[in-house]
């Protein structure tokens, strides 16, 4: 019964392991308003291990991403932008991070997101 249970835990932890995708896409909004945002955005995300790919909208505010899920997770690349100082959905950015973002970045200023509208 022993040797059953532990080939059974192996077996659920080996599946697991195996769910994970190497190159998983995803999207995710992340707050920002030109072209210095957009670079500052893929950057970070890049810089995070395991992320193959990032290319952020600056219409859309939508991050599009590959990253080998073995390696990072959402989460992972989520705090790597709040660091940067740009928000997501579910992390926002201090204000120590925000403020170290160039003036014409302030994405929280309506004054400023106006200012890039078309």
């Amino acid at each position: 019964m022993k040797k059953l249970a532990i080939t059974m835990v192996l077996f659920i932890a080996t599946a697991v392991a195996f769910a994970q995708e190497k190159n998983k896409k995803m999207t995710m909004e992340v707050d920002g308003v030109c072209e210095m945002c957009k670079m500052r955005i893929e950057k970070a995300a890049l810089g995070v291990k395991g992320v193959k790919y990032a290319l952020w909208d600056i219409s859309s505010h939508q991050l599009s991403l590959i990253l080998d899920e073995r390696k990072t997770d959402a989460m992972q690349v989520k705090t790597a932008l709040v660091s940067a100082g740009h928000d997501t959905k579910e992390l926002k950015a201090t204000e120590e991070a925000y403020n170290k973002v160039m003036p014409c970045c302030k994405y929280r200023d309506d004054e400023v997101v106006k200012s890039h509208e078309n």
